[in-house]
C-alpha cells in the first residue's frame, strides 16, 4: 500500500472501495484528514462494566461473556431474532438482536465477547437488548486502549449517511490512530499551544475520537475549535496587512465638496437618522485615505443603506472618478437604480442600469467621463471599460463568489469597496468573519416608520386570520418555503399549490405568483402591477426576501414560518411597513413544537435584527445563516460562534504573530488558513 499521508485519499486505504468513496463523499470526506475531522457528535458511555449476577433492568452497561449458544429464531408473527446465551463466572443472561440473522455467521459458540448494551426484560427474562458486540481481546492495557472500540468504553457516534454507519467509520478512524499516528503533524506554533494550554494536534484526536473520559473530548475539542477561529483571525488580519500596505488608484477629496454634500443632503425629502449620519461620516473618512476602504454597512431592510451609499457615490463623481454598484438579482438591481435615479439624476450625473436583459449604455458611449453603473453580475463582463473605477458597492455580498467580487474590483486600481448587507449579523459573527472590514451599523429605521406587529398564529386560528387580513389588506405578500409540493415536505405548503387555495379563500381580490423560476422580465411586470395596486395579494417564495420595494404593502403572511431562521423572517416582514402606516406580519405553523414556538415568538417582542441573528444562532447553531450557504463559508467542525471568550482569545493571538513574516516563519500555519478560508486553495 502507498504511503498513509494526511492528503491520502480514502479510496487508497484497506477495504474502501468506490461504493464505499461514493459514500464517503455524501459527507464531505475525500481525505484522511477529512476523516481525521469527522468529530463525533455525542458518545455512548458503555463505561459500566458489570458481573452478569448483578444486572439491573434500564442499566446500559458492558458485559463480558462466553457465548453458550447462538441462533436465529422465526417467530409466529414473522420476527426474525437472533438469540444468544453468554455467561461468566457469576451466572447466565440472554442477549437478543432483531433483524441481523447474519450474526450467527460471526460470533460463535465457546468464544469470548464484550456485548454493551441496555438491559431489560425480554418475556419473563431479563436479556441484554441490541448490544454492540466486539471480540474480547486479552493482554489489553493503557498502551493498546485502541483495540477495543465498540464497546466497553465511551464509544463515538458520527454523523451517518446511508450505508455508512458509525461502527465503520470508528474502525476506519481507530485504525488510521493506531498505526499512522505519526502523520499527525501539528501546524500550531509549539509556543501558542504551550501558552493556551493546547494538546498537540496528535493527542487531540486521540482524545477526541476515543477519550476515556468526557473532559478528555472536551478539552479536545477546544483544541479544535480555538485552530478555527485562530485561522480566520490571522487570514483577516493578514489580508487588513495586505490591504492597508496598497495605494489607491484614484485619491478622492473631500474638502473642496463639502459644500455639494451638504447641499445634496438638504435635498433629500427626509432628515438622515443619527446612525445614517454616523455611516456617512465613517465612509467618507474612508474614502479621502489614500489605502482602498473595505467597510461593510449592515443595515435592516428599509433602514436606508442605499441612501446612505449614494453619498459615497456622489462624492467619487464630484472628483471625477467613475463608480458601480453590484446586486446579486435584477430586482435588486433595478430598485437600487430606481432610487438612485431620483437622488442623483437631477444633478446631472450619467447613472446606467446594465443586466441580463438591460443594456443602458448608448453607443459609442465615451468612458473616460464620469458615471456609476448599477448591475448584476452583467457589471463584471469586459466591455464595460471603467477608466478610472474609484469606488465598488457590492450589495448581499455573501450571494456572490470570492472570485465574482475580485473580478469587479480588479477593473479599477485597488477602489474603495463598500459591501452593504440586510442580513442581519451577530456581534460574534461580525468578530470573527470581518477582521478585514470595518463596520459600519444602521441601528434605526427612518422617522415615522412604526413597528410591525408580529404574531405566531396557530393552524386552528388560519380561519380566523383570514377574515381579519379581508378587512385589513392594503397590498398582501403571502411567501411559501417551496414552489413545488414537496413528497417529503408534505406538511409544508408550496407556493403554486397554495396561490391556487388562496384564489378560493379571497375570491374578491386580485392574486398573483412570483418565484424564482420566472423570467425577468415576466418577474418586473408582475411587481410593477402589485405596486401600482392592480394586484392585491402576491404569493411568493422567499424570492422577495431582497430588493422588492412596495410602500404600500401592510400584511406579510409567510407560512411554514418555522422552516425560516429567525434573520430571514425578520427580512422578509421588513418587506411591509415602508410607509408610515401600520404594517403586521403573520407566521403560520404547520407544526408546532413547543421549542418552535418559543423561538418565533421572539419576533413578536425584538425588532432588531442583529439581536434576532445573536438569539438564531444560540438556539439553532450557525447552520446556513446567510439563507444561501457561501461554499466553505462555514465549514467549521468544532467552533462556536456564540463563544466571545474564545473568539476574543484567538484574535489576540492571531494579533501577535499577523506582522511577523508569516510565509517563511510558519509555512504550514499559512497553508492551513489558506485551505479552511479559501476553499479553492491548492497547495500542491
Amino acid at each position: 500500500m502507498a504511503k498513509i499521508s494526511f492528503t491520502t485519499p480514502l479510496s487508497n486505504l484497506p477495504y474502501v472501495g468506490p461504493a464505499y468513496v461514493s459514500k464517503l463523499k455524501r459527507l464531505g470526506l475525500l481525505t484522511v484528514k477529512d476523516l481525521l475531522y469527522h468529530l463525533p457528535t455525542r458518545y455512548e458511555n458503555f463505561q459500566l462494566v458489570s458481573m452478569i449476577s448483578l444486572l439491573q433492568p434500564g442499566e446500559t452497561v458492558s458485559v463480558t461473556g462466553k457465548v453458550v449458544d447462538i441462533k436465529n429464531v422465526f417467530t409466529k408473527n414473522g420476527k426474525r431474532l437472533t438469540q444468544a446465551t453468554i455467561s461468566d463466572t457469576s451466572g447466565t443472561i440472554e442477549v437478543i438482536w432483531f433483524n441481523q440473522i447474519f450474526l450467527t455467521k460471526v460470533i460463535k459458540p465457546n468464544s469470548d465477547w464484550i456485548f454493551s448494551g441496555r438491559v431489560d426484560f425480554f418475556g419473563r427474562k431479563l436479556a441484554i437488548i441490541s448490544p454492540q458486540y466486539e471480540l474480547f481481546k486479552t493482554h489489553q492495557g493503557d498502551q493498546d486502549y485502541l483495540s477495543q472500540i465498540h464497546t466497553g468504553r465511551l464509544v463515538p457516534i458520527y454523523p451517518e449517511t446511508e450505508g455508512l454507519t458509525s461502527k465503520w467509520l470508528r474502525a476506519k478512524i481507530a485504525y488510521l490512530l493506531k498505526y499512522y499516528s505519526d502523520i499527525i503533524e501539528d501546524f500550531l506554533p509549539p509556543q501558542i499551544l504551550r501558552e493556551n494550554n493546547l494538546p498537540s494536534l496528535k493527542e487531540t484526536m486521540l482524545k477526541i475520537h476515543f477519550p476515556q473520559a468526557l473532559e478528555e473530548a472536551d478539552y479536545a475539542r477546544r483544541r479544535i475549535a480555538f485552530e478555527e477561529l485562530f485561522l480566520l483571525q490571522l487570514s483577516g488580519l493578514a489580508q487588513k496587512k495586505i490591504r492597508l500596505s496598497q495605494r489607491v488608484g484614484s485619491i478622492l477629496k473631500l474638502n473642496p465638496f463639502k459644500e455639494n454634500l451638504d447641499k445634496y443632503e438638504k435635498s433629500l425629502p427626509f432628515v438622515l437618522t443619527d446612525s445614517q449620519k454616523k455611516a456617512s461620516e465613517e465612509i467618507l473618512r474612508d474614502l479621502v485615505k489614500n489605502t482602498p476602504m473595505n467597510r461593510l454597512l449592515e443595515g435592516d431592510v428599509g433602514s436606508g443603506k442605499t441612501v446612505v451609499a449614494s453619498l459615497a457615490l456622489y462624492l467619487a463623481i464630484l472628483n471625477n472618478t467613475q463608480a458601480a454598484l453590484m446586486a446579486p438579482t435584477e430586482i435588486l438591481a433595478q430598485q437600487h437604480y430606481e432610487t438612485l435615479s431620483k437622488f442623483l439624476k437631477p444633478l446631472g450625473i450619467n447613472l446606467f442600469l446594465l443586466t441580463s436583459s438591460n443594456k443602458d449604455f448608448p453607443e459609442n458611449f465615451d468612458f473616460n467621463q464620469p458615471f456609476i453603473a448599477v448591475g448584476t453580475h452583467s457589471l463584471l463582463y469586459n466591455h464595460l471599460d471603467f477608466k478610472n473605477l474609484s469606488l465598488v458597492i457590492i450589495d448581499e455580498q455573501h450571494r456572490f463568489g470570492v472570485e465574482q467580487r475580485l473580478t469587479l474590483t480588479k477593473k479599477g486600481e485597488n477602489p474603495h469597496v463598500l459591501t452593504m448587507t440586510a442580513t442581519p449579523i451577530p456581534r460574534t459573527m461580525a468578530l470573527t468573519f470581518y477582521g478585514d472590514l470595518d463596520l459600519s451599523v444602521l441601528s434605526e429605521l427612518p422617522q415615522g416608520r412604526q413597528k410591525i406587529k408580529t404574531w405566531v398564529v396557530p393552524e386552528e386560528k388560519r380561519d380566523n386570520a383570514y377574515e381579519w387580513i379581508k378587512k385589513n389588506l392594503v397590498s398582501v405578500f403571502i411567501v411559501c418555503p417551496l414552489i413545488e409540493e414537496s413528497e417529503t415536505l408534505s406538511t409544508v405548503k408550496a407556493a403554486s399549490k397554495e396561490f391556487e387555495n388562496l384564489q378560493k379563500v379571497f375570491p374578491e381580490f386580485k392574486l398573483a405568483l412570483l418565484h424564482g423560476r420566472m423570467k425577468a422580465k415576466e418577474k418586473n411586470l408582475l411587481i410593477n402591477d402589485f405596486r401600482e395596486g392592480k394586484i392585491n395579494i402576491l404569493v411568493s417564495t422567499p424570492v422577495v426576501e431582497v430588493g422588492i420595494d412596495i410602500p404600500q404593502a401592510n400584511i406579510m403572511v409567510i407560512e411554514a414560518a418555522e422552516r425560516f431562521g429567525l434573520a430571514q423572517l425578520h427580512q422578509l416582514r421588513g418587506r411591509v411597513g415602508r410607509n408610515n402606516q401600520q404594517a403586521y406580519c403573520l407566521l403560520f405553523l404547520s407544526q408546532e413544537q413547543e421549542q418552535t414556538v418559543k423561538r418565533l415568538k421572539f419576533l413578536e417582542s425584538v425588532f432588531s435584527g442583529p439581536k434576532l441573528a445573536d438569539i438564531d444562532l444560540k438556539m439553532r447553531g450557525p447552520g446556513d445563516l446567510w439563507g444561501k450557504r457561501q461554499h466553505g463559508f462555514l465549514n467549521l467542525k468544532a467552533a462556536d460562534l456564540t463563544d466571545e471568550e474564545l473568539i476574543k482569545e484567538t484574535k489576540k493571538v492571531a494579533e501577535k504573530i499577523v506582522d511577523a513574516d508569516l510565509e517563511n516563519k510558519y509555512p504550514e500555519l499559512i497553508k492551513e488558513m489558506k485551505k479552511l478560508t479559501q476553499p479553492e486553495y491548492n497547495p500542491n
